[in-house]
Parts: C-alpha cells; sequence; structure tokens
C-alpha cells in the first residue's frame, strides 16, 4: 500500500479475490422475482433463456464469498485496484472538519465503475457458448463498459440507448462503436415493442424500461444470445462489492472508519458495490451507528416518492416481476442529463435495505447538482459524472452540517465516473440554460395505476 497523507494506491496484490454477497446478512428474506403469467417464484429455467446459469446461480447464493475467476482478476489489474482520495482541498474550500474520502473509478478504461460487473459477465456467458449480447444503457456508461468488455472476449453486441441520450452524448455512442459495438437510438425499429411504442408516440424520448424492453426482446429472439443488464439484478450488485472491500482495506490500514457512506442511485449499482462491505458491518452489529445516503435525481424519485411493490422491470412487460420501490414500469422521465438514474425502479436489495431503515435516500434537482460538481471540478480537478455529481452535492450538504455542528466525521463517497463525455450538460448550466424539472406528479400519478395488483 502507498499513502502520502492524501491519496492511498493499494498493491495489485491486495485486490480482493471474493466478491460479497449480501444476501446471506440482510434481516429478511428478499422477496423472490416472480413469474408475471403463474404469479409464483421464478425457477432456474425461467431466467435460462435470458441469463447463463452462473450468473443465475449468483442471483441467489447462498455463500458470503464467491470467488472472483482468475481470468476476470486479470482484467481488472488493467485498472484496479482504484485509488482512495482525500479530499482535502474541498474540506478547505467548504471549512469543514470533516473528513471526505472518495472512492475514484473513473480510472477505468471506459470511465466509469462498470466494467467491474461487465468483465464478470461477459465472462460468464462466454463460457456458457454464447456469441454474442444485448443490453440498454441509459447515459453510456453501461454501454461503453460492456462493450470494453466483449471486446475483449470476442463477443458481439448490440446496445440499445435511451434516445435522448444517445443524442445529448454523441462521444459515448462513438466509445461504444470503436469497442466494436452496434448501438441504436431506443425506442427503434428493431423490435416490436420499440415499434409499438413508435406507433403510438413518434417523438417518445426513450426510457431504460423501453431500452430493457428492445435489449430482452433481442436476445430471446436470437440464438447464442443473452442479455446483459448493468444495475439492478443482485449479481451485478455482488460484482461491484470489490469497490467497497478496497476502500474498507485502505481506510483500515490508517486507522480511518466512515460514519457514513454516499452514492448515487438509478438502479443501485455504484451505491451498493461502495456501501455493502461497510453494512455487513452495520448488519452484523460491529457499525451500528453507520449511516448509508442513496442520492436520486428528484425528476425521478424512486426511493423517495415510489411503491415499494411488485413491478416489471420494463415497460413491455417482458421482464419477471420484482419487488421493489417503483414509479411504474410505464413511468417516462424527464430528460435530465444523468442518464443512468433515470430508471423507474431500484434494486431489489437496496429496496429491501430501505424499507427495512437499514439506509437512508435524498433526492435533488439539476442545477444544485451540477452547481456541486462545479465546486469539485475547482478543488479536486475531476469534472464528475452528473451521476456522480448527485452524491457529490448530498456529501458537501453533510460536510456543511459538520461545519456547523462542529463533528469531525468521516464521510466515504463513490466518485462512480468522470463527466468528460457528458459535458453539454455542463455547458448548459454554464450558460444559465440548465432545467430545474418539476417534480412529476402527475406522470407519477399515471404510471402508478399501471403498477400490477400482485397479492392484493
Amino acid at each position: 500500500m502507498f499513502y502520502d497523507g492524501t491519496k492511498i494506491f493499494l498493491e495489485t496484490e491486495e485486490m480482493p479475490k471474493k466478491w460479497y454477497n449480501i444476501l446471506v446478512d440482510l434481516p429478511v428474506p428478499l422477496p423472490p422475482p416472480l413469474n408475471p403469467g403463474t404469479g409464483e417464484p421464478l425457477g432456474p429455467e425461467d431466467l435460462a433463456p435470458i441469463f447463463p446459469m452462473e450468473l443465475i446461480k449468483q442471483e441467489v447464493a447462498s455463500d458470503r464469498y464467491i470467488d472472483i475467476p482468475e481470468e476476470v482478476l486479470e482484467i481488472y489489474k488493467l485498472w484496479r485496484p482504484t485509488p482512495l482520495i482525500r479530499a482535502k482541498r474541498l474540506e478547505k474550500a467548504l471549512g469543514t472538519p470533516a473528513h471526505i474520502w472518495y472512492k475514484y473509478e473513473g480510472v477505468s478504461p471506459p470511465g466509469s465503475h462498470k466494467p467491474n460487473t461487465a468483465v464478470a459477465q461477459a465472462y460468464y456467458n462466454v463460457k456458457e457458448g454464447q456469441e454474442r449480447l444485448t443490453t440498454e444503457t441509459g447515459a453510456g456508461q453501461w454501454g461503453s463498459a460492456l462493450a470494453f468488455a466483449c471486446a475483449f472476449f470476442e463477443m458481439a453486441l448490440t446496445v440499445y440507448m435511451v434516445k435522448v441520450s444517445y443524442y445529448q452524448k454523441p462521444y459515448r455512442r462513438t466509445m461504444m462503436e470503436v469497442y466494436g459495438a452496434e448501438v441504436f437510438a431506443s425506442p427503434s425499429e428493431n423490435t416490436e415493442s420499440g415499434k409499438k411504442i413508435l406507433a403510438e408516440n413518434p417523438d417518445h424520448p426513450g426510457s431504460l424500461g423501453v431500452a430493457i424492453s428492445e435489449a430482452v426482446e433481442d436476445a430471446v429472439k436470437h440464438d447464442n444470445t443473452k442479455y446483459s443488464l448493468g444495475s439492478v439484478l443482485n449479481h451485478v450488485l455482488l460484482h461491484q462489492t470489490i469497490v467497497g472491500q478496497e476502500s474498507k482495506i485502505a481506510l483500515e490500514a490508517i486507522d480511518e472508519y466512515p460514519d457514513m457512506v454516499i452514492g448515487c442511485v438509478g438502479g443501485g449499482s455504484n451505491f451498493s458495490g461502495l456501501s455493502f462491505p461497510f453494512l455487513y458491518d452495520k448488519l452484523t452489529g460491529k457499525a451500528p451507528d453507520l449511516k448509508a445516503i442513496a442520492v436520486e435525481p428528484t425528476a425521478v424519485p424512486t426511493l423517495t416518492r415510489g411503491l415499494y411493490e411488485y413491478d416489471f422491470g420494463d415497460t413491455a412487460k417482458l421482464t419477471p416481476l420484482v419487488k421493489m420501490y417503483t414509479l411504474g414500469h410505464t413511468f417516462v422521465p424527464n430528460g435530465i442529463h444523468a442518464g443512468g438514474l433515470r430508471y423507474h425502479g431500484d434494486a431489489p436489495i437496496l429496496s429491501l435495505l430501505v424499507k427495512e431503515k437499514i439506509m437512508d435516500a435524498v433526492s435533488y434537482h439539476q442545477n444544485p447538482v451540477f452547481e456541486a460538481a462545479k465546486m469539485f471540478a475547482i478543488s479536486e480537478g475531476i469534472i464528475p459524472a452528473p451521476e456522480t455529481s448527485h452524491a457529490v452535492r448530498a456529501t458537501i450538504d453533510e460536510a456543511l452540517k459538520c461545519k456547523e455542528t462542529g463533528e469531525e466525521k468521516v464521510i466515504l463517497f463513490n466518485c462512480s465516473g468522470h463527466g468528460l463525455l457528458d459535458l453539454k450538460g455542463f455547458e448548459e448550466y454554464l450558460e444559465g440554460k440548465l432545467a430545474d424539472f418539476k417534480l412529476p406528479e402527475k406522470e407519477i400519478e399515471r404510471a402508478r395505476k399501471d403498477i400490477p395488483k400482485v397479492g392484493q
């Protein structure tokens, strides 16, 4: 380990060799996904047309730790372990006694935390003989990460990119195409679900729910093709826990421990990856006072305004029913620049932890989020992605509370990606043209009516 008083770099051999499975330590059992046709819990055979069997096994794994395959670890070594950095200049700018630490996942080749699961998913698919994957992407960080991973394993990839982001973030699309993926604006004419939505509304801006429908439909209609998801599901969150485990090792080495962990949430992958290894301590009584804060956009307030119900993960109702906080699978969010946070639901594990009051959730409008991002860029030098900027906003607010109380708390957040391909949003902010969308009350009310009445 290297520590110079500001940043901590772990040695390659210190990188964790296992993922942490929080399913073992949940306070109550996780409600199972249901077959929408029968209402019965899903079996492996129900998921086999979509996912490889090893990932299906990880969805319900009963071991606390799961070995990371050597082939995956070898690729991880290209950028992992990632640095843990003390934001001393931000602390000084805020005048806070708090210690602010951030885990910087933007050093990965595609620029975010997403390759932690993309590499694993591509590996398990190719091991089972798959030749092609399909997926959705919001802002493009997940799509570019999976394109990166598929290039390493010589797999074909088709990406359905939410239309509003397809045009907001053209260089994310270019990055995917450089890695060899084909990318379509969603909704598209490629699928029946896409055609149906376009027939009803040719100007539909797209949503992650719609893009998921297209990707799943494409996968099940083609041989040697599976679907890959970048967030929400248990196995995706599992793969991300290397982030929190590295953070834990680094902080323990200098005798620090967070009073709170913070991350942005769309589906929940980066927040879960950072927080779950620390929430293990809370769930097992080692750190009962640990505070975990999930941060979401006010325009898509799933954890703060959603209903905890069984709902579809996609708009066309092609996916299983999962118990989660949801705004309704037909919810169409406004075109905020944090495209990765425009999902109508949240990870079932994350939703359960909020329901059981193990963690908290807050939401912010776009302008204060970009204000925080600019402050972070000026003080720390890194321009964070719009999604990550939500975590920066909450971190600054918590640090200012410490300034008021004089408490020297330790705050850890996940700087889950850089914003160098998201500068359109920053341009609008600097020009005073960034919209702060009103809370979509009517859209929430409409979409709630489409949530299926399971068990009622």
